[in-house]
């Protein structure tokens, strides 16, 4: 399974779309067994999703994240989980643990980048 999380440095970011970079963990039989991250190539609506699917992701970790990208990771059978934050990969194992809830923020307007995971 590969996990990306929507990060600045190793911080889960508030808003998927605008984030600096995706954070990914490999995982294998419940543990971490690898992790890269990869600059994110840019903000264009429906592309992000379709970039992370031709990677291989499984589960999507965000703080916000927008409608239209969820509903297009959802269509790819690729899990979502929003209204995260903290350190990526402490975000990783309690989604693992299972106890990462996503709490369903979406994002509905881009003017408010950096407040997104607060609504």
């Amino acid at each position: 399974m590969k996990i990306a999380v929507a990060s600045e440095g190793k911080l889960v970011a508030q808003h998927f779309g605008h984030c600096e970079r995706f954070n990914i963990f490999t995982v294998q039989e419940g543990k971490i067994t690898d992790s890269q991250f990869v600059q994110n190539p840019g903000h264009k609506p429906g592309f992000l999703p379709n970039y992370l699917n031709d990677l291989g992701v499984n589960v999507v970790i965000s703080g916000g994240m927008g409608g239209g990208a969820i509903e297009i990771f959802n269509a790819k059978g690729i899990q979502v989980i929003t209204g995260a934050s903290g350190d990526a990969e402490e975000t990783v194992r309690k989604f693992l643990a299972g106890s990462l809830q996503s709490n369903g923020s979406i994002c509905h307007e881009h003017q408010h980048r950096d407040s997104c995971g607060g609504h």
